[in-house]
């Protein structure tokens, strides 16, 4: 079975978990926060992935590291150690911030301008893009990207809204050399 597979029924469960619970906010911020600590300490990995290093102390480490988590969160971690999954840790929590979205109607996106985005931009953007998707919200993290010359690019999942004027300027070069 493919990891994403796997990442995405894990996550699928920890929803359901957190939504049975009462909790699921809480799991959210909680795996925020391990993300981080996943995606920042590459060692951390290399050590709950070690062959010779048991179980038993894995776990010790786990409940160390993160011991003012709620339960099912370090019980999740712990989980992934011992069934040699732990390195799908990110990818689950995507698919868990992907899931917990998609109930709340909220979906996320990328921005990519050749400038910073102001707060009163980013809001007008947010709110026209929530109603042409039938969203409640829509997130946009702002990318600042100088190739683009002038204009936006929209990266939401796998579709990309291009405006810019560099993504103008190709499209106008293909279609001149289509006619040639």
């Amino acid at each position: 079975m493919s990891e994403a597979l796997v990442a995405k029924r894990y996550a699928e469960a920890l929803f359901q978990l957190g939504n049975e619970k009462g909790t699921l906010d809480a799991f959210i911020s909680e795996f925020s926060t391990v993300k981080e600590v996943f995606r920042t300490n590459h060692e951390l990995i290399t050590f709950l992935k070690h062959p010779r290093i048991n179980n038993a102390k894995k776990k010790q480490f786990l409940d160390e590291v993160f011991s003012g988590f709620s339960k099912d969160v370090v019980n999740t971690l712990k989980l992934l150690a011992e069934r040699h999954r732990i390195e799908i840790t990110p990818s689950i929590i995507d698919h868990l911030f992907q899931f917990a979205n998609d109930a709340k109607g909220i979906a996320e996106a990328n921005v990519y301008s050749v400038r910073e985005l102001s707060d009163a931009e980013k809001k007008e953007m947010e709110s026209s893009f929530a109603k042409r998707l039938n969203k409640q919200h829509v997130r946009f993290n702002n990318v600042v990207d100088p190739t683009l010359i002038g204009g936006i690019k929209i990266r939401m999942g796998n579709t990309i809204y291009d405006g810019s004027i560099s993504g103008k300027l190709r499209r106008i070069e293909r279609s001149i050399g289509t006619r040639n």
